[in-house]
């Protein structure tokens, strides 16, 4: 019998990809975050000031994600959505980081883009 709840946090949070090195090196200058762990299939990002991680790992049968979802084709497991204070100067420094603007766009206030290796992320006003 459990008296009590263990001490969990969360850690990381882990991208799949086809190569976490290129992953990685796009999402350290996207978020300004330092390379923590580096392995040859590992790399996990931290933010200077603390925090939860940032951890891309290497998968030989990747599939990138299809957005907006469709029916019989690779859905999200998850996006990230990240705060910025102008969108247009945001989305220019992602789109020159390596991002591509997604071509749906279902809110006027956010924007949604997908990363090197096609995972959707949203920049969003604070």
């Amino acid at each position: 019998m459990m008296t009590g709840r263990p001490r969990i946090s969360l850690a990381t949070v882990v991208l799949d990809c086809p190569d976490a090195h290129t992953l990685a090196e796009f999402y350290r200058q996207l978020l300004g975050w330092e390379v923590n762990c580096s392995e040859p299939d590992w790399v996990l990002l931290r933010c200077p000031d603390g925090g939860t991680g940032l951890s891309f790992q290497s998968e030989a049968g990747y599939q990138a994600p299809v957005w907006p979802e469709r029916p019989e084709e690779q859905q999200k497991m998850l996006h990230l959505d990240l705060r910025v204070g102008d969108l247009d100067e945001a989305e220019a420094y992602a789109v020159a980081a390596g991002a591509r603007r997604a071509t749906v766009q279902p809110q006027d206030d956010v924007r949604v883009f997908l990363d090197p290796a096609g995972h959707p992320f949203c920049l969003f006003l604070h």
